[in-house]
This record gives structure tokens, C-alpha cells and sequence, in this order.
């Protein structure tokens, strides 16, 4: 099966015997009251990745969210969401407006809609957070955050930001030969943006195929959070196992990383003109996630079927014009030239297939198939 299902982007993967040793997976005690010297380590990478003062690691994006909007809903604050926000900071926020936060969303990368909606509020008081994705690979672009940045900052305001997506991907000085920027950063290098106004959270588990999450600000607001955090004292920590693996993919970003986004972007670039050549249109520009521009007539469920049929996984999940669903490929540097060209060739046998059968009178059963998010 030829996998285009998998989101680890620059195609790390981490053998134990690619990872430092440890004598125990686990110290047994919160991280509130100790965390092994290699996450303070690792984190303070992660910071300087990120072009942030300091970092500190978490489980999971949701315990670093739950806890972040904890401590901010303590202060006077009114939250701004970007439609497009990922569900786990929006779960955050819902943490925010259950302690009596007012929260708003606005337009999906609309900083018009945005600088409305903080001129509307400013009179009642409060200073203004905006909550985004750094990068959508729903609608394949980035969010303007400088302008909001500026925005927020007008009115006293502060950017948190999910960078899940971009960190690994995006980094510092993009250009048209080096379109992803270089060091794999994030959207924060990428933008040209930082500040003690910025607070950033990340998965690791995507581009760097890490299971475990960070959040990277200023020094005084990292602090400020290991001290409140309630996650830090009820959950268990990252395991020192994944640290390392964590540790491992920090190192192979310093040496081949940027080596890695060129094949990737070459990777896509050939995917979208061998896409375009047969005529199928993507979502998604350069990124890693491409899907499937389909019309309200498109049977997305039989093409899913038909590429599983020809030994090629993509992702089917819900959304898109109908209730058919959206098809996304996930392009990787593990990837050959090669399977991205039998990715195009599959793609348009199924639909000719899907057409011969339409035209026979044969029709799909189409049950509720859904393979996951990104």
C-alpha cells in the first residue's frame, strides 16, 4: 500500500536504537516538582527554533492549551478566534468563556473582520487575545499574523498561536528558490514576528514525528505558566523515552533538515504538476497537505474506494461541498518521484472508472467512511 495518509511531514521516524539510553521511563513524579534535565534541554531548543525567550514541554497540545487559557482567563481579557482555529485551541478557549472570559470568532483570515470586531469591543474594557492557526491547510495558506499582531497590539492585545502545522515545515528567510524559509522554525521566523505579546503551542508529532507538544513565549510568561499550570501537577509528563526521541529529531533537523524540506517541496511541486496535467485541481499550494478540489457532483467516497483498490491510502474526511467529504494526500519526504507520479496515475484510473460505471448504471453504497483529520 502506498501510504499518502501520513502527516509526518519530513518523514523522521525514531528506532530505538537512533535514541540516547535511559535507565527509567519515567521519574514518577509530576514535572511540577522535577523534570529531567534533557526537557529543560530540549525545550530551550525549541525556543530558539521558535525565536522565543523560552519553551516549556507538555504531553499534548490540549494539556498546554487547558492550562494556558487557565491562567489567562485570571486576568481582564476578551478572546478573538479565527474561524479556522483548530478544535484543541478552541477547547482552550471554551475553558476561557466557562470562567466567564467573552470570547468572538471572526471571519477565517480576515484581518478586516478582526480589526472591526477589536474597535467594537475596546470600549468594554479588557485587553484583546487573538487565537489562530499559524498555518490552514484547509484552505492551504498562512494567517496573516503580522496584521494581526498589529492589531492586537493597538488595543494593548496579545497573539497565541497553534503552529502544529508549520513547525518543521516553515522557517526564516523564505524565498522563491527556498519558498519554506530555512531551520524549520514555524510560522513565528517565517512571519518576521516576535514579542513578549506572542505565545506560541506545537505539536511535534507531525513534522517531526514526535508525540509530546511545547509552548514557547517570553521568559516571564513561561515561568508564569509552570507556576500556575495545573496539568504539570495532576498529569504525568512526557516520558524521558519520547524526550529523546524528541532530542533526535532536533538533531536531524540541525544537520538535514533544510536538505529534507527541499525534497519536499520538490516532492509537491511534482505532485501538483502531474495533478494539473491530468487535470485535477488541489488545495494547497507548496504545503504537504493537498486536497482534492471536487464539485457538488464528485462521488469522493468512490474515489477513496477506488485508490484503496489500487494499493494507494490518501485521507477521506468530512467537510467539503457536500456531505461526500473532502480527499487530501499527504506528501512526505520518505516519498519517491515515483510514488507521487502513481499517486497521479491512481488518481485518474479511479476517476475513469467512477465514470464507466456511472455510465453503466452502477452505483456506490456510500456509508459513513471517515478517516481522520490532520
Amino acid at each position: 500500500m502506498l501510504d499518502f495518509a501520513s502527516a509526518l511531514y519530513l518523514g523522521l521516524r525514531h528506532p530505538s536504537w537512533s535514541l540516547k539510553p535511559w535507565n527509567e521511563f519515567t521519574m514518577g513524579k509530576p514535572a511540577v516538582l522535577r523534570s529531567p534535565a534533557s526537557a529543560t534541554a530540549t525545550a530551550q531548543q525549541l525556543a530558539q527554533l521558535h525565536g522565543c525567550e523560552a519553551a516549556t514541554l507538555g504531553a499534548s497540545t490540549l494539556h498546554l492549551f487547558w492550562d494556558l487559557f487557565g491562567l489567562l482567563a485570571q486576568g481582564r481579557i476578551t478572546i478573538f478566534v479565527d474561524a479556522g482555529t483548530y478544535p484543541i485551541a478552541r477547547w482552550g478557549v471554551e475553558r476561557a468563556a466557562g470562567r466567564g472570559v467573552r470570547t468572538t470568532t471572526f471571519a477565517h483570515h480576515d484581518a478586516d473582520a478582526l480589526w472591526r470586531q477589536l474597535r467594537s469591543s475596546a470600549a468594554s474594557g479588557g485587553s484583546p487575545v487573538v487565537v489562530t492557526d499559524g498555518f490552514c491547510p484547509g484552505c492551504g495558506s498562512p494567517a496573516p499574523l503580522s496584521t494581526y499582531l498589529q492589531h492586537a497590539r493597538v488595543f494593548g492585545g496579545s497573539l497565541v498561536l497553534d503552529d502544529t502545522q508549520a513547525l518543521g515545515i516553515f522557517g526564516r528567510a523564505p524565498d522563491p528558490a527556498v519558498p519554506y524559509g530555512v531551520g524549520g522554525g514555524g510560522m513565528l521566523p517565517w512571519s518576521k514576528i516576535n514579542g513578549p505579546d506572542v505565545l506560541v503551542v506545537s505539536s511535534l508529532a507531525k513534522a517531526f514525528g514526535v508525540p509530546i507538544a511545547v509552548l514557547a513565549g517570553s521568559r516571564s510568561a513561561i515561568r508564569a505558566f509552570e507556576d500556575s499550570s495545573k496539568t504539570r501537577m495532576h498529569c504525568s509528563p512526557p516520558s524521558i523515552a519520547v524526550i529523546h526521541a524528541l532530542a533526535h529529531a532536533l538533531e536531524i533537523n540541525s544537520s538535514f533538515g533544510d536538505r529534507l524540506r527541499q525534497r519536499l517541496m520538490h516532492l509537491v511541486r511534482r505532485f501538483r504538476q502531474g495533478m494539473a496535467a491530468a487535470r485535477f485541481r488541489f488545495i494547497g499550494d507548496l504545503f504537504p497537505v493537498q486536497t482534492l478540489i471536487t464539485s457538488e457532483n464528485t462521488d469522493v467516497i468512490a474515489l477513496y474506494r477506488e485508490l484503496l483498490a489500487a494499493q494507494v491510502s490518501a485521507v477521506l474526511r468530512s467537510g467539503g461541498p457536500t456531505r461526500a467529504g473532502l480527499l487530501s494526500f499527504l506528501i512526505t519526504a520518505r516519498h519517491s518521484s515515483g510514488d507521487v507520479d502513481r499517486a497521479t496515475q491512481a488518481l485518474v484510473m479511479a476517476s475513469s472508472e467512477i465514470s464507466r460505471l456511472n455510465d453503466s448504471g452502477v452505483s456506490y453504497v456510500q456509508p459513513d467512511l471517515f478517516t481522520g483529520t490532520f
